[in-house]
């Protein structure tokens, strides 16, 4: 287990490097509400963006992004919704995914609005 934690943590901290170099401010990493929890959450301009990491060492069969599923996203969606009230956000926000092949080759791929909440999952 601890190997796929080491894997996990080098995949957020490329995750992060990547956003940062894509202008965003990272807010929180790792914020957790019960049982969910948001790999990174960060501004982009004027929008705060919720973002999942997924990580796969050697030469996965498909690309990471693509095990990010419904459960999943209403998982995001439920935790989202928890960080906009407790934070009390106003500013629009969106969902990316960073997808990340360590290799070799190593491949990182950057999916911005990579999904929109289901109507059942925005905020009132």
């Amino acid at each position: 287990m601890a190997l796929q934690q080491d894997i996990g943590k080098l995949g957020e901290d490329l995750a992060v490097q990547c956003l940062e170099a894509h202008g965003h401010t990272i807010l929180q990493r790792n914020w957790r509400h019960r049982h969910e929890e948001i790999d990174i959450i960060s501004k982009d301009g004027d929008e705060i963006v919720f973002t999942e990491v997924k990580c796969r060492s050697g030469q996965p069969a498909d690309a990471p992004f693509r095990s990010v599923g419904t459960d999943k996203r209403r998982l995001l969606v439920r935790a989202a919704n928890a960080f906009i009230r407790q934070f009390h956000i106003k500013e629009e926000v969106r969902f990316d995914v960073v997808s990340i092949e360590l290799g070799p080759p190593r491949r990182i791929e950057y999916i911005p609005r990579a999904f929109y909440p289901p109507v059942s999952g925005s905020r009132k």
